[in-house]
């Protein structure tokens, strides 16, 4: 999920802290405030009468390191009301609570440490003057803080979010082409090839309309393959791909073999990884292709309130038996990196068992809006 993006069903955003960030930034507020204090002094020297020469750098220390430790308020603020196009009164809610949270905080923890210090250097009392007057003062300064530091984690987020997406994009556009390699693989693959054509040729004798319907789906699975070039298409491109590869299927195992849909017609122009149900129902069939009896696989597509689902289920062994294809399931693995590369957290796989004891595989996605 992008860092400006509205967190999913209203939920609040919290900062990512690192201690070595932490640190740097502590380091940081340390330097500046001994930069401002330095500045501050050499204002006194110009006076008849500068006074003590710690007061300045206490100041200005104990101000900048109290503004380190209260970053976090302003991060948590710029995540979760980045820009007031999503909504004003959003905007404008989280800044004036966060300001007002950390301008009190500020003032206050200043305020201590310039007591705690004061009083360990023997200096006296602090005192931070009338609080008619040294309140508003000091939140006049904070508002000046608070506006520069929050346009500067504005921009370090979106610099971030850059480069996360181009990222994203790289790792990506290298998954679609190794899903396609793989894809164009196991179909070009020997036994595939010799199970496809040996199908074909025992019905072209037979059924010339079938024979030339199932080279017609053949050979658009492998242009499929060779040309598409987006990582997603809509429902209704990927249901037509995967019926003409269960075509294949079905002229092979004949009756041992039902395929089922049930998609709703509004999920029809959703976009989905390509090639996603040609894997799952792959993986269905591979895995129970030495069962006697017929192997049921349904799929499903499915809307919920801010997701939806795409779940194939099968009548097979289900994911605790053990299979007759050794090896790990690189498709689901696979499948996984690209729903992670494409919707971040808002993309989920996940394998449970169907009531007939099969498996079960469901592909959650976030709604795409329709432009």
């Amino acid at each position: 999920m992008s860092a400006w993006d509205e967190a999913p069903s209203g939920r609040w955003r919290w900062p990512a802290l690192r201690w070595r960030t932490a640190l740097r930034v502590f380091g940081f507020c340390l330097a500046l405030g001994v930069w401002q204090g330095s500045a501050v002094r050499l204002t006194q020297l110009m006076r008849p009468r500068p006074g003590p020469w710690e007061e300045a750098f206490i100041w200005e220390v104990t101000s900048a390191v109290t503004v380190g430790l209260l970053l976090p308020i302003l991060m948590t603020a710029v995540l979760n009301a980045p820009t007031p196009r999503g909504s004003w009164a959003r905007f404008v809610g989280i800044h004036t609570a966060a300001f007002a949270l950390f301008s009190s905080l500020h003032i206050a923890g200043m305020a201590g440490l310039r007591h705690a210090v004061y009083a360990l250097l023997e200096l006296g009392d602090y005192d931070l003057g009338p609080p008619v007057y040294a309140l508003p003062m000091e939140a006049q300064k904070d508002l000046i803080t608070y506006g520069l530091v929050c346009a500067v984690i504005a921009l370090l987020y979106a610099w971030r979010e850059r480069q996360a997406r181009a990222l994203r994009a790289a790792e990506l556009e290298g998954e679609l082409r190794a899903a396609q390699l793989q894809s164009l693989t196991g179909q070009l693959h020997p036994h595939f090839l010799f199970n496809a054509l040996h199908t074909i040729g025992a019905v072209m004798y037979e059924d010339l309309a079938r024979t030339d319907q199932l080279l017609s789906d053949l050979g658009q699975l492998l242009r499929a393959s060779l040309e598409r070039t987006e990582p997603t298409w809509t429902l209704t491109e990927e249901r037509g791909h995967t019926e003409r590869f269960v075509a294949l299927l079905r002229a092979r195992f004949g009756d041992r073999l039902e395929v089922r849909w049930e998609v709703d017609t509004e999920l029809e122009a959703q976009r989905v990884p390509c090639f996603a149900l040609q894997t799952l129902v792959e993986n269905a069939v591979k895995h129970n292709q030495d069962q006697r009896s017929p192997l049921e696989v349904r799929i499903r597509a499915r809307g919920e309130a801010d997701r939806w689902a795409l779940e194939v289920e099968d009548t097979g062994r289900g994911f605790g038996a053990r299979s007759p294809v050794a090896g790990p399931s690189v498709g689901l693995s696979q499948l996984e990196r690209v729903l992670r590369l494409l919707h971040a957290s808002g993309g989920r796989l996940e394998r449970g068992a169907g009531p007939e004891g099969g498996a079960r595989v469901t592909v959650w996605q976030p709604w795409r809006k329709a432009p």
